[in-house]
């Protein structure tokens, strides 16, 4: 494990995207419990990904400019959905830690969603991956796969440590329902510009 990849994949990880901008949302929104369920669920969402990326079907991808496509647009009509219904919702008084029943699953789901739904994860674990593994290295692919759950918990710590320090927040931000409003309003604008910038995406 050598400390360039560790650096590289903590920067990867720390910049925010979906995974994070979800993750916060959901621990200003219901508590810092929801958040660590976001968390967990936007790390799950890599898996496909990362099964992907060490099985070659990455190549596919890569190569199949119909499945990219499919997969692309999906998660953009996901993202832009999101966008409308937290802009559709952003006026509703948030109150107390959202114990609802199913509310972790709704909250598990749609982080898994996130992440299953972008096809440039696929294609950046598998340009990514063999980086740190050089090709006379035995057993790569056991290698890779070190690295990908190595990868995986950093994205779950550092979205985990996002999503608390916005859920230990909640209560002084809940407390001025204007400022509810223009947050709720700016995660929205958020989810747009993602789905926006996916949409732009090419291979």
């Amino acid at each position: 494990m050598s400390w360039a990849f560790l650096a590289t994949a903590l920067v990867i990880v720390a910049t925010p995207g979906t995974g994070a901008v979800f993750t916060i949302a959901a621990g200003l929104g219901r508590g810092p419990k929801a958040a660590v369920v976001a968390a967990l669920a936007c790390t799950v969402g890599t898996v496909p990904h990362l099964v992907a990326a060490l099985t070659g079907l990455a190549a596919v991808l890569h190569a199949s400019g119909v499945a990219f496509a499919v997969l692309k647009y999906l998660g953009v009509a996901y993202l832009l959905w999101m966008a409308w219904s937290t802009w559709r919702h952003r006026r509703e008084p948030i109150t107390g830690t959202d114990e609802r029943p199913g509310s972790t699953w709704s909250v598990m789901a749609s982080g898994i969603t996130l992440n299953l739904l972008n096809p440039k994860l696929t294609l950046f674990f598998f340009a990514f991956l063999p980086q740190f593994v050089p090709a006379s290295t035995p057993h790569a692919t056991g290698r890779m796969l070190v690295l990908s759950l190595v990868f995986m918990a950093l994205t779950f710590l550092v979205f985990a440590a996002y999503g608390v320090c916005a859920g230990l927040l909640r209560e002084r931000v809940l407390a001025r329902p204007r400022l509810v409003e223009r947050i709720q309003g700016f995660f929205a604008a958020a989810f747009a510009a993602l789905g926006l910038r996916l949409a732009f995406e090419s291979r």
